[in-house]
């Protein structure tokens, strides 16, 4: 076993006692839809290995699962997870083949040969796999700068896949998959390859030569799933060390505390914040990426309010040591739920797929004043489905002159719903959830669709 950069072990592929421990003790799912008149209730028990329980919570996060309680043990050398579980409505699952769904991803993400191998990257990196390229950025976050990047990239000829764009406390994250606008496929060529590096890192360097001008040299694609590399990816960035500084006001902050229970050698640590999706992966990702091993946890959300209690060591079966360890563990707790809290208004937009796309709406919300706080970007056979959280770029809320004005630019028949008001619909029938404009002209922004809420 070997550490990477700080960032937890790495599990050699040739460690054939490893495997073998693996295959003789198999994981045990069961999925109980009976015992709980409102939740699934999801038993995990498995071998212990540092990081297991990030991977089981990964899983079912993936699955748009939502957690409402979990108990976790995990002394010895053996772990035992509880999980209750509804779909995004609150609804307990019914349909047979999902079920089927959470205990097979399960089985295959606990299996012998699913081990996780995380890196560590600076500023700009590019690496490659047969379909695509993957481009992760960090740096300054300022208004403007997703615009900026995506002009760059289809300047260059590269078109925008998939994109996830995470911004905190005046720095930005972005884990971004490109192809060949011609091919489609990764780009390949060397000089190419270190021009794209060149030009984002000068973009994201900015005006200061002292973040985010560093860049490194990939040798593969990175196996770390996309919102843990985010979180990684701020953390090594420093968006926690001024975190109190430049987070405004907010009517509910996170309230962390942090203490030793020496009489049993635990760090317990206690989360009370509101409630929102992913919060359980947020919290236990950021505790695995600091090298601590979560030995029992309760957790409870209702009410639209979650508590968390972690018991807690060292990956080398020690408490925390220092009060300056605590202060730190706080601000990187509190940073990981602030980071997924999105500032301004909901835009979700669906079109017909085209090269370029991601460089035009975003060159349109600049225009008018907006900067994005986050952005998912995703591709889903020939259509384009994206979310973006926009603010004014002065801090401001987002008025309806400014939706109308971005509504002229991408097209006339999209319905605004949520804050500001949208105005009257031009049909009644029209649908409340995407919204769709003239799909007859893939080549024009009236082909896009728009959200709001």
């Amino acid at each position: 076993m070997s550490m990477d950069e700080g960032y937890g072990p790495t599990w050699d592929s040739d460690d054939e006692y490893d495997n073998f421990i693996r295959k003789m003790n198999p994981p045990s799912i069961i999925v109980d839809n009976d015992s709980s008149a409102d939740a699934t209730i999801v038993k995990v028990g498995s071998a212990n290995e540092y990081g297991i329980l990030l991977e089981v919570i990964q899983v079912l996060m993936d699955l748009n699962l939502v957690i409402s309680k979990a108990y976790i043990t995990s002394d010895g050398g053996w772990f035992m997870d509880v999980f209750n579980v509804t779909d995004k409505e609150g609804m307990k699952l019914k349909d047979k083949a999902a079920i089927a769904q959470i205990e097979d991803y399960i089985r295959k993400s606990l299996g012998a040969d699913s081990r996780y191998l995380p890196a560590q990257r600076r500023s700009v990196d590019v690496a490659a796999s047969a379909d695509h390229n993957v481009i992760e950025l960090t740096g300054t976050d300022r208004p403007g700068l997703l615009s900026e990047v995506s002009a760059v990239l289809a300047s260059l000829k590269c078109n925008v896949v998939n994109a996830e764009i995470w911004t905190h406390n005046t720095r930005v994250a972005a884990v971004m998959r490109v192809t060949d606008e011609d091919t489609m496929l990764a780009v390949t060529d060397a000089e190419r390859l270190q021009m794209i590096k060149e030009r984002l890192s000068y973009l994201l360097r900015g005006n200061n030569l002292s973040r985010g001008a560093a860049m490194a040299e990939a040798s593969g694609t990175s196996a770390t799933h996309t919102e843990r590399r985010l979180h990684q990816m701020m953390l090594s960035d420093g968006d926690c060390e001024e975190f109190h500084r430049h987070v405004p006001a907010q009517p509910q902050r996170p309230n962390v505390t942090v203490r030793n229970w020496n009489d049993k050698g635990y760090t317990v640590v206690t989360i009370r914040c509101k409630d929102r999706p992913k919060l359980l992966f947020d919290t236990v990702c950021t505790l695995t990426d600091l090298r601590y091993v979560v030995y029992h946890a309760n957790i409870d959300a209702s009410n639209n309010q979650a508590y968390q209690e972690f018991y807690v060591r060292h990956v080398d079966g020690s408490p925390m040591n220092t009060e300056a360890e605590r202060l730190r563990v706080i601000q990187c707790l509190e940073g990981a739920i602030e980071r997924r809290v999105s500032e301004g208004v909901k835009l979700e937009l669906c079109s017909n797929d085209k090269v370029g796309l991601l460089s035009e709406v975003t060159r349109i919300f600049r225009e008018n004043s907006l900067t994005v706080t986050r952005a998912e970007v995703s591709t889903r056979g020939r259509t384009a489905v994206n979310t973006f959280y926009v603010r004014s770029s002065a801090g401001e809320i987002v008025d309806q002159k400014t939706i109308d004005s971005i509504r002229e630019a991408i097209g006339h028949n999209i319905q605004v719903k949520g804050q500001p008001e949208a105005p009257a619909p031009q049909k009644k029938d029209s649908p409340t959830w995407f919204l769709f404009a003239n799909l007859f002209r893939p080549r024009s922004l009236s082909s896009l669709g728009m959200f709001v809420r």
